[in-house]
């Protein structure tokens, strides 16, 4: 079982810190015939995109599904909470962050020069990244993390976006203001920064998500 993808792409940490809380070392690794795009990995996952999940020559795709594939393979340590309500909630965050919180913050990505930004981009940018994760602090259950006293699926993909959202914030310097700043979202966020498997994953994923930035500047 390889996963296919750059520690650089939330969706790809998704799962690595998946896999960890779940006991399962799953380091990513460069895309086979070298790049996402090549003959070789659209065989096994045409659409094109990070992760792919390869199982014995057949690629999964989609970080959400690979999650729930290593759910389904691995159910000795869960990675989502044993309560039906409560794996909802875990799904649910999970749900957010594709849907809403990533559409939120995309857009920083292009107005991070401030010779060339917009702002009301980048206003309306702020005011979507505050609703957004309102969304999902409204689905969180009891704490510290989005369900409970332990990670789960919920965490890891909030945990990755937040820590992108994060990283554009202070590159873009836009005084934007960080929901995970104070009161629920703040609590969540300490504790996963400080879990000792999701922790590691958010700063590898940092490292690598920053000099991505500063190749595509460099690039501009």
């Amino acid at each position: 079982m390889k996963l296919y993808g750059a520690i650089a792409s939330p969706y790809v940490a998704r799962v690595v810190m998946y896999a960890k809380i779940k006991g399962i070392d799953l380091p990513p690794t460069e895309a086979i015939g070298g790049n996402i795009k090549s003959p070789e990995y659209l065989k096994m996952n045409p659409i094109g995109k990070m992760p792919t999940l390869d199982v014995n020559g057949q690629g999964i795709g989609e970080s959400t599904i690979i999650c729930d594939y290593l759910e389904d393979v691995y159910p000795q340590k869960p990675g989502l909470p044993k309560d039906p309500i409560d794996r909802a909630r875990s799904r649910l965050v999970a749900r957010i962050v594709d849907l809403y919180i990533a559409g939120a913050v995309r857009p920083l990505f292009s107005q991070i020069d401030p010779s060339k930004r917009d702002a009301a981009a980048v206003e309306k940018a702020g005011q979507e990244i505050l609703k957004t994760f309102g969304y999902a602090e409204h689905a969180m259950g009891s704490g510290p993390f989005c369900v409970g006293a332990t990670p789960t699926l919920g965490d890891c993909a909030l945990g990755a976006s937040t820590k992108m959202m994060k990283v554009i914030l202070a590159a873009g310097n836009f005084g934007i203001v960080d929901p995970t700043a104070s009161g629920r979202l703040a609590t969540w966020w300490k504790a996963v920064e400080s879990h000792p498997d999701c922790g590691p994953v958010l700063a590898a994923y940092g490292t690598a998500f920053e000099g991505f930035m500063k190749m595509m500047a460099a690039r501009r």
